[in-house]
């Protein structure tokens, strides 16, 4: 009997363990053809290839060039090529193969307190690093520690770190990478060289836009790139990531404004230009049922203040009263917003100034 039950046992081993080897290998090749994110895949290799930031741009090159590099501080809004540049600008120092072992790169989802930049930062910071690459090329002799999102640090934290800097000068230098420049202490900014980024232009957006759709094989009209641009108010990583939404919605079809207004989250002007009239109607009811109608779509009532707030300071219906009226509860919104206050309520509160500014002097 145990004769038997082993018999069948030891003849199925071989194909499952077939079979697994066969699952494994098809799992490899899934990975080396797994797609990437736009934004990852067209990410600038090399320091020639970042837009825009020519006087970043012309400052690292000479210090490459040089194998020397100060401590830096790179600020500027979102999606304007902070992280890339400095990325792309230790790849051409290190080469590929070291560098792993010679950059330290955190983010504020890596847990970033005072503990971490005394254990982590200061042990990595006192590796000792030679002067040569794998490929024969002259390497400089210190390590980056690049710390992405610096402004969401404690004080303490960059407080701990600033006599680190100071300490571990020969081997290491620090690259801080942040939003918010008023947010970073200043002894930490006395010692690095500051680099503001700016918002990309609309044409250098373009360009890339239209090279990204290009390689991609994306059918897309000039009108709708122009209002990619425009939407994405200089972020081109939030530009990148539209296109690839649109391109996967439509599936092949030409891209539109409409499909760029749908996935961007933007609120039609028909609707906004609707609630304005609702507004100058003086009817209470119908301003709430428009309002009502906005939430249920699933607007976000932080994108109608931004929008609501050009259309205001753009028209010329208004008087400058009635526009600094507006703005004022705009902005007071937008704090309420901020603090979690409830959309329908501030919408409506928002809507009722606007009703009284636009009613009051006919």
């Amino acid at each position: 009997m145990q004769a038997f039950l082993k018999g069948p046992a030891s003849i199925s081993t071989k194909p499952v363990a077939a079979k697994e080897k066969s699952a494994a290998g098809s799992s490899g090749e899934g990975k080396r053809t797994k797609p990437i994110p736009w934004v990852e895949k067209y990410r600038p290799k090399n320091v020639d290839e970042v837009a825009f930031q020519d006087e970043v741009v012309a400052v690292l090159k000479k210090s490459l060039e040089g194998a020397d590099l100060p401590n830096l501080l790179f600020y500027g809004p979102p999606g304007t090529g902070k992280t890339s540049t400095i990325l792309a600008a230790a790849r051409e120092l290190f080469g590929p193969d070291l560098f792993r072992q010679r950059v330290l790169e955190l983010n504020a989802s890596d847990e970033r307190g005072i503990q971490v930049i005394r254990e982590k930062v200061k042990a990595f910071a006192q590796l000792t690093a030679s002067g040569s690459r794998s490929d024969g090329k002259m390497c400089p002799p210190f390590k980056i520690v690049i710390l992405d999102e610096a402004d969401s640090m404690t004080s303490a934290a960059q407080a701990a770190l600033r006599r680190t800097m100071e300490k571990e000068s020969k081997t290491t230098r620090f690259c801080l990478i942040c939003n918010y420049i008023s947010r970073i202490i200043e002894p930490l900014t006395s010692r690095c060289s500051k680099f503001r980024f700016k918002p990309l232009s609309d044409s250098i957006q373009q360009q890339r836009l239209l090279d990204v759709s290009e390689k991609e094989h994306v059918k897309i009209s000039n009108e709708a790139v122009s209002y990619l641009v425009k939407v994405s108010e200089g972020d081109l990583r939030k530009a990148i990531t539209f296109l690839q939404s649109a391109t996967r919605l439509m599936g092949g079809k030409e891209i539109t404004e409409k499909i760029i207004t749908e996935i961007a989250g933007v609120i039609p002007k028909e609707a906004i230009d609707e609630l304005l009239l609702g507004c100058q109607s003086g009817s209470f009811e119908k301003l709430e049922t428009l309002a009502k109608n906005l939430i249920s779509e699933g607007f976000a009532v932080a994108q109608l203040v931004n929008q609501l707030h050009d259309t205001v300071v753009e028209s010329e219906d208004y008087s400058d009263k009635q526009k600094s009226a507006i703005t004022e509860k705009l902005a007071e919104v937008d704090k309420c917003l901020a603090d979690g206050a409830d959309e329908f309520l501030q919408l409506m509160s928002l809507c009722a100034l606007v009703m009284q500014q636009l009613t009051q002097n006919t």
